[in-house]
């Protein structure tokens, strides 16, 4: 099932909808104020235009009357003028890039801060498969949403301040035109304007007709592009586990099939690009000498001179470039489409995922109590129904059951991530809780770092010597404070040692453990159970593990029996 894009008629209030919050921001002033900075440059940019206009009649008049002292004056004007446009045109674009990413930068936070939101990401995936690479469209399609709508509103403002400025120019130096219909004298005033107008309209038409297609190949090669990224990052995080099943023919083929993708849609759109530009690219030399064309009689019958017929081709290209915005936008404004639908269908996958229910523990003077607690597969399938129990700080629950009984579910639950479960629980109210799953997460960063996480990292030396000893991982010692990819370094193993370590160092209030002892052997699962339930002597341990050994460590065993069945003993 593909990503469905907004219809163009939706185009515009989705892009206030994902413009909107940075222009009422914090840092509002801040981008009104640059906006109006650019603003006035540009039109700056428009007004020099005018005069470079107003400077080709004196120029080729100088030529035409063979006037080399008025000519040398031109020369000098020409000089002053291209230096104030130069200067102009440079702070412009400093100014609008300092706009692009004061603004860029605001929105990656927002949606990276929505993303993470209320654990966002990790209920993405329940409620929503289909929104392919997150990363992908806060990383790339924001950044390219800022600058293209940059881009295109200014480019817009210059184009139809543009028309305003030189339609009157073009409408005086034109004149009328007149010509004998039906015995009839007709006479057409600011004739040029008129051609100029119908010229642009008639591209426009045809390049809409011609360019539609690029939407849709826009908006899937960002996808195509994003999901061949995504198999090559999956390699690279599982490298051992793909070398070890000898699995690299089949990731080439996997691979080799989503860039299939890429490149067949991108050859449609090069075929795409290729008409469009067959047209823009002959409309575009045709109105360099279409206006000439136009002009050439009332030149030649000496109404006007060389320098009027210049001024005139000048206005008419102004016009016409104005007029001609969408024929040469288009293909950006079909990336703009793309980019803006992919950022609202992450929006409302976001939206929806955090309206999915949480329960919300109440607070109790200590410990943890469950009532009556549900818990359910996403499609409804009962796991564990109406479950009820109570620990006290210093108590201990071990969860056992066949697979896909409700184990972890149980324990994402408790930790407040799992959106499908009903019932009430209570905890104790300012409390600290950590999360250890089988396959342990080792943040970027320091061996240090990876052992205090999700806390900053202390520098007692002395006590984590103590503790990587007694986890057998002295050898990792001089490398404490080392950064390393620690997920690919360390075997499972040693990193189930290494979160087993964070436990005894964080000293939470609640532990819940989901198989976080698997890979280890039965005496280094023995001798740091036994480290973790000291350091929880005052705290709540809940641990989900299938070993006959791990019960002396528990107080209490929940046997989960499947479609909804549990019992409790201690």
């Amino acid at each position: 099932m593909k990503d469905k894009a907004p219809t163009v008629r939706h185009l515009f209030r989705n892009f206030w909808r994902i413009a909107k919050p940075y222009w009422v921001s914090e840092d509002k002033f801040y981008a009104w104020g640059l906006l109006a900075l650019v603003i006035a440059l540009s039109l700056g940019l428009v007004f020099m235009s005018v005069q470079f206009n107003s400077w080709n009649r004196e120029f080729y008049n100088t030529l035409q009357n063979v006037d080399a002292v008025a000519f040398k004056a031109a020369l000098i004007k020409f000089a002053y003028l291209a230096f104030a446009y130069i200067v102009i045109a440079v702070h412009a674009i400093w100014f609008q890039q300092m706009l692009e990413i004061r603004w860029r930068k605001w929105a990656t936070l927002h949606y990276t801060q929505k993303w993470l939101n209320e654990n966002n990401f990790y209920r993405l995936q329940l409620t929503d498969k289909d929104t392919d690479n997150p990363d992908q469209r806060i990383a790339e399609d924001v950044g390219q949403f800022v600058s293209i709508s940059l881009s295109l509103s200014l480019g817009l403002l210059r184009s139809v301040v543009t028309l305003v400025s030189f339609i009157g120019i073009l409408w005086v130096l034109s004149g009328p035109l007149t010509f004998m219909l039906g015995g009839r004298e007709v006479s057409i005033p600011g004739y040029m304007v008129w051609v100029a107008i119908i010229y642009a309209l008639i591209g426009t038409g045809i390049t809409i007709l011609l360019g539609r297609p690029l939407v849709g190949l826009n908006f899937m090669q960002q996808r195509y592009e994003a999901d061949f990224r995504f198999g090559l990052v999956r390699v690279r995080e599982n490298a051992e586990s793909i070398a070890i099943y000898d699995g690299a023919k089949d990731e080439q083929e996997r691979l080799g099939y989503r860039f299939v993708n890429v490149v067949s849609n991108f050859w449609s759109l090069m075929r795409m690009n290729k008409r469009l530009t067959w047209f823009t690219s002959f409309w575009g030399q045709l109105a360099i000498i279409f206006p000439l064309i136009v002009a050439a009689p009332r030149f030649f019958s000496k109404e006007i001179q060389l320098g009027d017929l210049m001024q005139i081709n000048s206005a008419f290209g102004q016009v016409y470039g104005a007029l001609d915005f969408i024929i040469g936008s288009f293909s950006t404004l079909a990336n703009w489409k793309a980019v803006i639908d992919r950022l609202t269908t992450f929006e409302n996958s976001i939206n929806k995922a955090n309206a999915l229910p949480r329960i919300s523990p109440k607070p109790i003077a200590q410990g943890l109590q469950v009532a009556n607690l549900s818990v359910s597969k996403p499609n409804g399938d009962p796991l564990l129904d109406r479950l009820n129990f109570s620990l006290k700080a210093g108590d201990s629950l071990l969860i056992r059951g066949q697979s896909g009984s409700g184990k972890s579910t149980l324990l994402r639950a408790l930790a407040g991530i799992w959106p499908y479960a009903q019932g009430e629980y209570s905890v104790q109210s300012n409390t600290k809780s950590l999360f250890l799953s089988q396959k342990p997460y080792m943040p970027l960063g320091s061996l240090r770092a990876a052992l205090y996480y999700p806390n900053v990292a202390e520098q007692d030396d002395t006590q984590i010597a103590g503790l990587l000893a007694l986890a057998g991982l002295s050898h990792l010692m001089p490398r404490l404070d080392e950064t390393d990819a620690w997920s690919h370094v360390l075997s499972l193993g040693e990193q189930q040692r290494i979160a087993l370590l964070r436990a005894i160092l964080v000293k939470p209030d609640f532990l819940l453990m989901d198989e976080s002892t698997s890979a280890l052997d039965a005496d280094g699962e023995a001798r740091l159970y036994r480290a973790v339930a000291e350091t929880m002597k005052d705290g709540v341990m809940i641990s989900v593990g299938h070993r006959a050994g791990l019960v002396e460590y528990h107080a209490q065993v929940l046997e989960c029996q499947g479609q909804g069945k549990w019992a409790l003993s201690s």
